[in-house]
């Protein structure tokens, strides 16, 4: 290699070197930052590490979900029946039942305001 080949090697490593630390600084979450009380998806070490995650566990990254799911059933009805015949019907349907029920047991077991307390 001559002395000119290894100069320009040298200077494109650097600047993938640089174009790498650029690229970790903007995609890795900031560590040992304080952690904020309100947060709904808390950063960290835990679980969701990436940014796109911590948007999308948030109430606001759970309303572009629905939005981006309406849109498909809309577009593509057909896609989305065929995407729910993968789906394991009786889980899923159990799941629900479950969240169903504790949500409407726990409705019933909450005090209303002026009533007598139970026995």
């Amino acid at each position: 290699m001559n002395p000119n080949d290894e100069a320009a090697l040298t200077a494109i490593l650097a600047r993938l070197a640089v174009s790498r630390e650029e690229l970790r600084r903007v995609l890795e979450p900031p560590r040992g930052d304080a952690q904020d009380p309100s947060d709904p998806a808390p950063r960290g070490n835990g679980f969701p590490r990436s940014r796109t995650m911590q948007m999308l566990m948030t109430g606001r990254g759970l309303g572009i979900i629905g939005t981006i799911a309406a849109g498909v059933f809309v577009a593509r009805p057909t896609l989305v029946l065929r995407l729910l015949r993968m789906l394991p019907a009786g889980a899923a349907a159990r799941i629900l039942l479950l969240r169903v029920f504790t949500a409407w047991r726990a409705k019933q077991e909450t005090p209303r305001r002026g009533a007598p307390p139970s026995t």
